[in-house]
Order: C-alpha cells, then sequence, then structure tokens
C-alpha cells in the first residue's frame, strides 16, 4: 500500500491564500509609505486573493518567460564568483616562491571566464556526486 503524504491542492490554495492576505496586511501596515491601499479589511482581502489567482495562474507563464534571463544571471553569477575565487588564488599564489610554483590564468577575459566556467561545474558535479 501505498500513501500520498502530499497535501492537498486545495489546503495548499487556502494556506498561500491565507498567507497573501497577512502579506498584504503587513504591507499596509509597516510599509504604509511605499504600498497604499484604501478601502476597509475586504480590500486586502480582495489584493490577497488577486496575488494568490495570479501566483497560481500567470506566475507559470511569467517563468517560463523570463527563463533565459534567469539563466543568464545564474551564469553570470556563477562567473563572477569563481573568477573572484580564482583572483584570490592568483593573489595568494603570488605572494609564494615562484621557484615553487607559478600560477597564472591565461587568454584575457575569454580565459577568465572559461576557467570560471569550468572551476564552477566542476565544483558543481563534486557537489552532486559527495552529497
Amino acid at each position: 500500500m501505498s500513501s500520498d503524504s502530499r497535501t492537498p491542492l486545495w489546503l495548499v490554495i487556502l494556506l498561500r491564500f491565507l498567507l497573501n492576505v497577512a502579506l498584504v496586511w503587513l504591507l499596509t501596515v509597516k510599509f504604509s509609505q511605499y504600498f497604499v491601499l484604501t478601502g476597509d479589511f475586504g480590500s486586502i482581502i480582495v489584493i490577497g486573493s488577486l496575488l494568490t489567482l495570479l501566483n497560481l495562474f500567470v506566475r507559470p507563464f511569467l517563468n517560463a518567460v523570463t527563463l533565459p534571463l534567469r539563466l543568464f544571471a545564474t551564469l553570470l553569477a556563477l562567473v563572477i564568483v569563481h573568477g573572484a575565487f580564482l583572483f584570490i588564488t592568483l593573489r595568494i599564489t603570488g605572494m609564494m616562491d615562484p621557484e615553487v610554483l607559478t600560477f597564472s590564468i591565461g587568454g584575457g577575459i575569454a580565459g577568465w571566464i572559461a576557467v570560471a566556467l569550468v572551476l564552477g561545474t566542476g565544483n558543481w558535479i563534486m557537489k552532486l556526486a559527495v552529497n
């Protein structure tokens, strides 16, 4: 026998609705200089409902449309982080005795990007393999 331990969809939607209403209330109370909403508590429920419905129906479409941008941003972050990692490594090895070792990255910016991508991909694969 298999038991489905997933939360029912109606409960997930209800929980998201309640959390969206709470979030809208928080925004109207704590961030009223930025988030301006007129009306009574019913207006908070309306905005919370709209956010819940938009998250349910529109967000998947927006996620698909913005996927290339998100992939590019992730790739850019990967290059920057591992480029900084390489720069620090380069600085540390630069203080070492050149008779023992030398370290450099050739090819200009393209070399830095290539090495950072390979290093980042390799670290990601190692992380998956170890975990």
